[in-house]
């Protein structure tokens, strides 16, 4: 045989061979990154996935799932999308610890879209200036400012709507005071016009309805009605953005009553290069707040009245530390800071309230690349939930789940990561304080005023996914003499 010949078939089959074991390299190295498995469970419907089933009854979703697929992680799909439901105290500390390396912050595009933040850049000088202005602004050296104000605006609320009566509704109640606490505090301060804050509140309660509901947007259902109202929202901000402009350019005004508020506060900021924020981000930011603020600090105050009517020996006990405290006042000396850090049972009773109707049934966040969790494989792209009822319903870290036991509370309290109703890491509730300092107030007031019955106990409770009673929550009154 020719040399030539002889050393271009040694070549090609040295080339072969080089290829045939880089490929099996690859598919070594492919498969090893697939090794770990998904999460077990199923997607359900088309389209809805198991979205229906999650937002009507979030506990059952979850402790179901967990019973049957794995305790650790399970998947689903969820407005659209497919979602891997990380549970337990070891993925709470795995999410958290993981923002903005492997996860990031997600809203299903509905809620997004329903909450006016679908359109901002995150990127944008005025997104950042915004996000500055409102993380400061909820800081605790700040809002302890309003602590006098929420008690002489829980003082008014009680007289007007309950005194008068011998029963009320205390969700609805709820819902129109925690309203108009966040539309002083984040939109008028001073002076409030209570025709804006109606023109604002009554378009922002409906969109609040169907904003969880399933994302049709076809006339006549509970998403385009939620959409239509969000529009109208979004339109009023951007008139009182106006008018607060017009007012600071024709006054001479008090630079404290124009930075009272959150409003004021991002009108009177500007960058190096003289830029403001714009008024699309000043909505974004107000219309988050408002939603979050009175959403989730009604559900709170309304189970912990609940739960106080039905345990009369922790009302007690609660009405002892609050009554202390009512004492130490002068006559029409409103509560302060140093007041509300005197309430722990208080707080405890709240807390307690929050694990077993919590405000909020976790977060979501989006993987940002690949990773395994708990044996499982997690591609980039996925959807992340944590629920707050994998741990806050869970006997191995509190004893009787289903118990109402405030003094669980005391000492050193839960485990780490156990119960983590404001979330945690970077992502953190920035309004825990501005929530903890509101609900104790009117607590404060509350007790301190009537004894409390439920009408009835066991009143039925709906999930959106957040618990809403049937009825509203009716409880008699009985002044104290």
């Amino acid at each position: 045989m020719d040399l030539t010949i002889l050393l271009g078939l040694t070549i090609t089959f040295i080339v072969i061979l080089i290829t045939k074991k880089f490929q099996l390299f690859i598919i070594s190295k492919t498969c090893s990154k697939k090794q770990l498995p998904f999460p077990p469970g199923k997607k359900g419907w088309p389209l809805i996935g198991e979205t229906p089933s999650f937002v009507s009854s979030p506990k059952k979703f979850i402790l179901d799932r967990m019973k049957t697929y794995n305790r650790n992680a399970f998947q689903t799909s969820i407005a659209g999308e497919t979602v891997a439901i990380l549970c337990g105290p070891a993925a709470n500390k795995f999410i958290f610890s993981n923002e903005n390396k492997l996860l990031k912050f997600w809203l299903p595009y509905s809620v997004s879209k329903a909450l006016a933040q679908q359109n901002a850049n995150p990127n944008s000088n005025s997104y950042k200036m915004a996000d500055e202005i409102a993380h400061k602004f909820l800081k605790l050296d700040n809002i302890q400012k309003f602590v006098g104000t929420m008690d002489s605006m829980a003082q008014q609320h009680l007289d007007t709507f309950w005194v008068p009566s011998l029963q009320v509704k205390v969700h609805p109640l709820i819902k129109e005071f925690t309203f108009e606490l966040s539309y002083r505090v984040f939109v008028e301060y001073f002076n409030p016009n209570l025709k804006s804050l109606k023109e604002l509140r009554d378009p922002f309660f409906e969109f609040i309805e169907g904003i969880l509901s399933t994302p049709l947007y076809v006339p006549g259902m509970p998403y385009y009605k939620a959409l239509k109202a969000s529009k109208i929202v979004q339109e009023k901000i951007f008139e009182m953005v106006e008018k607060r402009k017009n007012k600071m350019g024709n006054d001479d005004h008090d630079h404290d009553q124009i930075d009272g508020d959150l409003l004021g506060r991002f009108l009177m900021v500007r960058d190096e290069d003289g830029s403001c924020v714009s008024k699309e981000d000043i909505a974004r930011v107000i219309v988050g707040f408002i939603f979050a603020s009175f959403y989730t600090t009604t559900t709170t105050i309304a189970f912990t009245i609940a739960y106080l009517s039905k345990h009369p020996h922790v009302y007690d006990k609660v009405l002892q530390e609050q009554m202390n405290i009512k004492r130490s006042k002068g006559e029409g000396e409103q509560l302060n800071w140093i007041d509300v850090q005197k309430m722990k049972y208080s707080w405890n009773v709240i807390c307690e309230t929050m694990r077993l109707k919590p405000p909020s049934p976790g977060g979501f966040k989006e993987a940002i690349t690949d990773f395994n969790f708990a044996g499982f494989h997690i591609p980039k792209g996925w959807k992340i939930h944590w629920s707050a009822y994998s741990t806050n319903m869970n006997p191995k870290y509190f004893e009787n789940p289903e118990k109402f036991y405030p003094s669980r509370f005391e000492g050193s309290g839960p485990a780490p990561y156990t119960f983590v109703p404001f979330g945690g890491g970077p992502r953190m509730c920035i309004g825990k304080e501005y929530a903890k300092i509101e609900t104790l107030v009117f607590l404060h007031n509350l007790v301190t005023k009537f004894k409390l019955k439920m009408v009835n106990p066991n009143e039925k409770i709906f999930y959106n996914p957040d618990p809403i009673p049937v009825d509203g929550l009716k409880v008699h009154l009985q002044l104290h003499s």
